[in-house]
């Protein structure tokens, strides 16, 4: 009886490398089919968070800090960072995308040009 429970246990333990492996897999090919429309809302997200703090930091002159108060509900993977030299908010989105919003007399905050 012992034996048998010894094995029982054996396998299950056996078995949590392959389950983890799988839903790994099946994570990663979720990914990969919804990517187009990960990435458009990343980037939407970043686009709008670096031009909302651009405009918040250089425009109204508020710290950085302050301005990440403003972001929206769902924007908490979105990190700010500033280049107060050129005048710039950058937010990135872990691992996709990162958007770089610049203060320019007389237009206000403007986007950095998209490349492919």
């Amino acid at each position: 009886m012992a034996k048998t429970r010894a094995a029982q246990s054996t396998r299950k333990s056996r078995r949590w490398p392959w389950v983890l492996l799988l839903i790994a897999i099946v994570l990663a090919a979720a990914a990969w089919f919804y990517r187009t429309p990960i990435t458009g809302y990343a980037g939407a997200g970043a686009a709008y968070s670096a031009r909302v703090a651009c405009s918040c930091r250089f425009v109204a002159r508020r710290s950085l800090d302050d301005c990440k108060k403003d972001q929206l509900p769902g924007m908490e993977f979105v990190t700010l960072k500033e280049d107060v030299d050129a005048k710039s908010v950058t937010a990135r989105f872990p691992l996709i995308i990162s958007e770089t919003a610049t203060y320019r007399e007389g237009y206000g905050c403007v986007m950095e040009e998209w490349r492919d």
